[in-house]
């Protein structure tokens, strides 16, 4: 049996906007890197995403950056993606001075065949296509695992080293 969420004070309560109602929090994902232009156009074409626009009230993120006094130097060391649906994580990707050194805690996994609960002959193909996409894109293909006998999905790498997988 799964533990319910709690409010972090052990309490045993789902968490909550202090009127008893259970809320879903929003939330993106951030992603650090060396180049956060490139890999923001990598994982753009790996996800459908497009560039995030600019916050409301700016025409550009230069105005964004220049309205909150962001020095000149350094707005290039992020990139902002969107799900043009609306339905996914916002990404960011900041630029760090270290790089990757060891397996991701955290990885996703990506349903570009229409994930297990489409027949294998349907999402096979998919994931093959998918696989030679992202290669030539920059991404490194780290193993494919089985399933009965077959193959199942690609966990692959992204230009600078962070894991994902194709199923």
């Amino acid at each position: 049996m799964r533990e319910p969420l709690t409010d972090g004070n052990n309490a045993r309560t789902p968490l909550s906007t202090g009127r008893g109602k259970a809320v879903a929090t929003r939330w993106s994902l951030t992603i650090d890197c060396a180049q956060p232009a490139k890999l923001a156009r990598f994982w753009a074409l790996a996800l459908g995403y497009a560039e995030k626009p600019a916050p409301a009230g700016f025409e550009t993120w230069e105005d964004w950056f220049a309205h909150h006094d962001i020095p000149e130097e350094e707005w290039d060391e992020g990139a902002y993606l969107s799900d043009p649906d609306g339905v996914g994580p916002d990404l960011s990707f900041l630029r760090v001075p270290e790089s990757k050194v060891v397996k991701n805690r955290l990885h996703l996994d990506i349903q570009v065949g229409g994930g297990r609960s489409t027949r294998w002959e349907v999402r096979w193909p998919r994931v093959a296509e998918a696989v030679e996409r992202l290669t030539a894109a920059g991404a490194t293909v780290i193993r494919q695992d089985e399933l009965q006998g077959r193959p199942d999905h690609v966990v692959m790498a992204d230009p600078e080293g962070n894991e994902f997988c194709l199923v």
